[in-house]
Order: structure tokens, then sequence, then C-alpha cells
């Protein structure tokens, strides 16, 4: 099967795409619905129930949507390979191991991230409706992918969020002042709403991630700073020194690494600590903790005071003389929900080879891919 064969361009008939198959694949405008239900098609195959298989191929493709590239469907042949090695849990419930109403811990048993987390910012959702605020921590779920495709989930209902997650299967990241690595990157994202588009955070304990190293590292180029840390401490531009002995460096590097360090040291508490599972058990495969907590201004001083607060924050922000004035300054998420916004008009571009890895899993599964075209 080759790709030229089923090259899904928005807007374009199946003649006009085998006629631009020499074309680059990052001119190529995936359709999302169909693109959703090919990767949907390809999670069946192998083995996800449709519980479980809809919200992972759902998240994926909305992160290619923003533009998270390397933890959108760059992620799905990985996740396949979890399935086969028995890494991925194909059907199942998490285990509730305390509910105190607005404070709730499941152990996830390896189920798909994307599965635990949207059911427990729903139910985190809920029980905020209650109690004003709600948490969840959930150990021992699978990755969970990107954390900003979740957050519209709370903020379409003017509620603010906090996602917090964690590997304990992963230390590619030393403390501060260290050589060895102990963390993964770590990421915290917020979702805030201001009454016009919201806020959308999605940060990290580490300058950059494994996952980029190992797209780096297949492409044969090097990153454009010395944001790694090679075995011997000394600083490099070369994603190979991570499997050799280095790690990746905390956010702030060698000036200000306690800043990075610090906040990998209370996202693992925040996860794995109040899961109680974590590190500790050395647990083998692919493994995530994470916590969401939902906060509901309505419970505190209301949503027109929490909004009145957060969109004047925003104008603030933007109309802050920028310092080049080619360059405008912008909300975290601007960006991404402008890409959003035009990945649903005229269709989600792809990385290139991630379409071509997704043929391959479709060779292997024997799904059709004509489904993805337009």
């Amino acid at each position: 099967m080759r790709v030229d064969e089923i090259y899904p361009v928005t807007g374009e008939n199946c003649n006009a795409s085998a006629a631009r198959k020499e074309t680059n694949l990052t001119e190529a405008q995936f359709d999302t619905a169909a693109l959703t239900q090919f990767a949907h098609s390809l999670f069946l195959a192998a083995g996800l129930t449709e519980r479980l298989a809809k919200p992972v191929s759902k998240y994926l493709v909305e992160a290619d949507m923003m533009g998270h590239s390397t933890h959108g469907l760059a992620l799905a042949p990985w996740y396949l390979q979890s399935i086969r090695d028995g890494f991925m849990a194909l059907d199942g419930l998490p285990q509730v191991i305390s509910d105190k109403g607005a404070a709730i811990c499941w152990r996830g048993n390896r189920l798909p991230g994307a599965f635990l987390v949207e059911k427990a910012i729903k139910l985190a959702i809920e029980r905020a409706g209650q109690y004003g605020t709600a948490t969840v921590v959930v150990g021992d779920s699978h990755h969970i992918g990107a954390l900003a495709a979740y957050l519209r989930l709370a903020t379409a209902r003017n509620l603010m969020i906090a996602l917090y997650s964690s590997s304990p299967s992963g230390a590619q990241v030393a403390p501060f002042g260290g050589l060895d690595g102990v963390f993964t990157p770590d990421p915290v994202a917020y979702g805030i709403p201001t009454g016009g588009e919201p806020i959308l955070i999605d940060i990290s304990a580490s300058i950059t991630t494994a996952n980029m190293a190992k797209r780096l590292i297949g492409e044969g180029r090097s990153y454009d700073k010395d944001w790694l840390m090679d075995a011997d401490g000394d600083l490099s531009s070369d994603p190979n020194v991570l499997g050799q002995g280095g790690s990746l460096l905390p956010t702030g590097g060698l000036d200000h690494g306690q800043k990075g360090y610090g906040m990998a040291l209370s996202v693992e508490a925040t996860t794995q600590a109040l899961a109680g599972f974590g590190r500790a058990d050395k647990p083998e495969g692919t493994n995530s903790a994470f916590t969401v907590q939902i906060h509901d201004p309505a419970a505190f001083g209301g949503v027109d005071g929490f909004l009145r607060q957060t969109g004047w924050l925003a104008d603030a922000c933007r109309a802050s003389r920028p310092r080049d004035p080619k360059q405008p300054v912008r909300l975290p998420g601007q960006a991404a929900l402008t890409r959003w916004a035009d990945a649903v008009e005229n269709g989600v571009r792809l990385y290139p080879g991630i379409f071509e890895a997704l043929v391959v899993e479709a060779d292997r599964l024997g799904v059709s891919p004509a489904q993805v075209l337009k």
C-alpha cells in the first residue's frame, strides 16, 4: 500500500490527490473527522473496545489540530505497540481507591490515558458543581498525550481547570545539580476562561521533551540550542545523548534550573504521591499518573467577577507594547486555538512521516485507509 494511493487532501478529489503524490506531506490537509475515524479503526482492530478507542483517537487528532505534532497521531504507533506488548489495557474501568466527594482517587489499571483523563475531567466537573472544587487523582494510567487537548472540556463551561502529569516509568530529567535522570518532563496545563477565547497554558519542568528528541534522532538533526546534558555534565544539542546516560535540562537550564526542579518535585507529589502509586513501585512499561482539579468560579467570587478579572488580564497582556512590532503579544494557547479553527475549516496538517507510519499500522492490522479520503 502506497501513501500516494490514499493521500487525503481536504477539498480535493482522489484523482487530484494522486496527481500530487510527489508533494511534501506538510502540504496535506487531512479531513479531521475522516482522520479520526481512521485512527479509531486502527485502535479497534488492535483490540481496544469502542469506549476506549473513541477518546484515544479523538484527543490524538485534537493535539495535531492544535499543532502539538509530537503528542498527536505521532504517538499512535507507540500506543499500538503498547497494546501488542500488553502494556495498555484493552477494556475495563478504573478502580476507585477513595471517594470523599470533592476528592477522588483511582487506580487506572493501565487503561488508555485519554479515556481516563476525559472520564476524570467529566467527574470533576460534576463534583465541582456540588462542592465548588473537585480533584481527581489517577495512578497507573497509560500515557495521556497532549494536556492542552483536554482543557476546553472545562473552559467551555466557564470552569477553571488544572491538569498535572508525570510518568514513573521514565527518568529523562536530572534534578538540578545532578547528573542522573530521576523525573520525566512532568507537564502542567491550565485552562482559564476569559469571556472570550480561553487561556490555555501547557508547560513542563524540562526545556524540551523525550518525544522531540526521538523525532530529531529519526531525522538526523540536533536541537538549535544546548538543551541537554551528557553523562559527564557537559551541555549538548545532540539528542542522542539521552541514550548515552545524558538528560534533558530542567526548565531554567544551568542558570535557573532549580525552578524546573521545584516544578518537577511538586508535579510528582501532586500526581504519583497523591495516587499512592509511582516510582517507588518500579512499574514496568509505559506508566503515567495524573491529577485533575476543577474550580467553579460560581462557588467563589462569582462567574461574572471571575471573567471580569481574567478578561481584563487577557486584554492587558495583548495590549502590552511588543518587543518586536511584527510580533504582537499573544496569550498562551492563542496560536493553538487559531490552528485548531483552521483545521476544522480546512483540514489538519500532519508532520511529515506521521501518516506513512499510520499506513504501516493499517497494513499490519488489515485496516482499509479508504475511509480517510475526503
